[in-house]
């Protein structure tokens, strides 16, 4: 049991980034990792999502306008989380992110685990972003009078269902033509769709290719990839700013009425739901060991993005709720249809054109972050030694690289969207309250440890910080947990047969992870 509670002392974390300073280049200001914070957390999450949080689903219901007081509570809890990241951030500057900072207080298991819940939040969530970026594109292309076949343009999940409900809809005498058009699309495409030994061919070819070319320029260099997601968030602030100052001009008040249809209720769940919209400012924390002077730009960088794009979330919802009535705005790109519903068609393209700007960021941050926590995982001798491979003339990660885009790819091809979502969420939330109390143990276990920031009123905010994220993480389904539960039991499988034997903690340092890396 010691073994598997052992911590990583911090002077030998701090020994590491010196020692290995010329892998990971440091390249990176104090506004181009704030740009990767906004890059990551602008995305899928306003765009696509806030349309089933604010009308409702099959499976919950709708905040309506309340969405906007779900973005105000899901902030302030992220507000306590990311004061304990810039802690950690600042004073372990190491690409691990929330791994590296279990490993220093929690101990190795946790690690390990904290570290295998993190592949929900990068590599899971982008298979959501990905398959949100090509429902925009599709938007997007048909603003062109362009289209993909359906069967090309679907995933499988969607595809198969929809089939379903419109053999369900014919055998009970409704007409097909009075189904939701995209249960119609989903019909459509199993029946367009080549087939193999009865098995219809349906892949979403856009979400491929997509993740293909993204993965492609995060192997070509830290520095391109920072400059291109820089552009993409100066493009997408604009285009946000588009929507406010042109959908300002057509609010009604009377939709903000009732503002919060289902009460309370509405709003827990909501704000469960749209976490998804907030994840990414602790993506920040994964590119440590490629900042310039990370113990005074990361905390800035973290809390910098995550307070620009609240005040953007809010605003970008009352306006929202305020053209459209809430019960419309149930589709998977809302923001364009508020715009389609006003006559506004040409305000719409813009918009899809942002979303697809917009997804493309957050897939480049995501797909950055992944492969460095794999990277850290595996100098630490819990992944073989390939995973640590740094490429000779890119110095990126680019083993773990290719095989995160090829998860992610193959996965966004035959994935629906909002499965990925909750489960990412409670990957997401489970991170930040080991990240909280992390920073409450260390601060007990080594209270004199220098902390270029230090998060303020300790115990108080890492507790707010707990509890706000467990309050989060009781307003998801049911079948959410089960999924988490069965993911946390195959990674602690994976430990005990693989990662605790191999530990370049148990065998007396970091020679075993270092060596690993070399072998790669």
């Amino acid at each position: 049991m010691r073994q598997l509670f052992a911590r990583k002392p911090v002077p030998e974390l701090l020994g590491e980034g010196v020692a290995l300073d010329t892998q990971l280049r440091r390249v990176l200001g104090p506004w181009q990792l704030t740009a990767l914070g906004i890059g990551a957390i602008i995305g899928a999450g306003i765009f696509s999502g806030a349309g089933t949080a604010i009308a409702g689903g099959a499976d919950h219901v709708g905040a309506g306008p309340g969405l906007i007081l779900s973005y105000v509570l899901v902030a302030v809890a992220c507000g306590f989380a990311a004061l304990c990241y810039a802690e950690f951030a600042a004073m372990i500057p190491q690409a691990g992110s929330a791994y590296t900072y279990a490993y220093a207080t929690l101990g190795e298991l946790l690690a390990w685990i904290i570290g295998w819940d993190l592949i929900i939040e990068y590599a899971v969530g982008n298979i959501a972003v990905a398959v949100s970026w090509s429902g925009y594109f599709q938007e997007l292309l048909r603003g062109f009078g362009l289209a993909l076949p359906e069967w090309l343009a679907t995933d499988y999940r969607t595809a198969l269902h929809g089939a379903a409900q419109l053999r369900e809809a014919v055998a009970a005498g409704v007409a097909p033509a009075t189904l939701p058009a995209h249960v119609q699309q989903a019909a459509e495409a199993v029946a367009a769709a080549p087939h193999l030994l009865g098995i219809p061919l349906i892949v979403n070819l856009p979400a491929v290719a997509i993740v293909a070319a993204v993965t492609w320029v995060l192997v070509i260099g830290i520095r391109e990839s920072a400059w291109f997601n820089t552009a993409m968030v100066a493009v997408k602030l604009v285009i946000l700013m588009f929507f406010l100052a042109i959908g300002a001009f057509y609010v009604r008040p009377e939709n903000w009425t009732p503002f919060a249809p289902n009460g309370m209720s509405g709003i827990w769940v909501g704000a469960s739901l749209i976490f998804f919209a907030y994840i990414g400012f602790d993506a920040v924390s994964t590119a440590a060991e490629e900042a310039k002077n990370p113990q005074k730009d990361m905390p800035f960088a973290i809390i910098a993005s995550l307070v620009i794009t609240s005040v953007l979330y809010i605003g970008v919802t009352a306006v929202l709720t305020g053209m459209v009535p809430w019960g419309q705005l149930g589709t998977a790109e809302p923001l364009a249809t508020a715009f389609s519903e006003r006559g506004l068609n040409f305000s719409a393209g813009i918009v899809s054109l942002g979303a697809v700007i917009a997804t493309t960021s957050v897939l480049l941050v995501f797909q950055l972050g992944q492969p460095r926590i794999f990277y850290a995982m595996a100098r630490d001798g819990l992944l073989p030694g390939w995973a640590a491979a740094v490429h000779p003339r890119y110095r990126t990660p680019h083993v773990t690289t290719i095989l995160t885009g090829v998860f992610v790819a193959a996965f966004a091809a035959v994935a629906p969207i909002e499965e990925v979502i909750e489960l990412t969420n409670i990957g997401t939330l489970f991170a930040f309250v080991l990240v909280a109390a992390g920073v409450l143990v260390l601060r007990r276990l080594e209270p004199d440890r220098p902390r270029p920031f230090k998060t303020p009123l300790v115990p108080l905010v890492p507790l707010l910080a707990i509890g706000s994220c467990v309050l989060l993480m009781l307003g998801l389904p049911g079948i959410t947990w089960i999924r988490f539960a069965l993911w946390l039991v195959a990674g602690l499988a994976i430990y005990l047969l693989y990662g605790r034997r191999r530990s370049a903690l148990r065998q007396g340092g970091q020679g075993s992870g270092v060596r690993g890396q070399g072998q790669g």
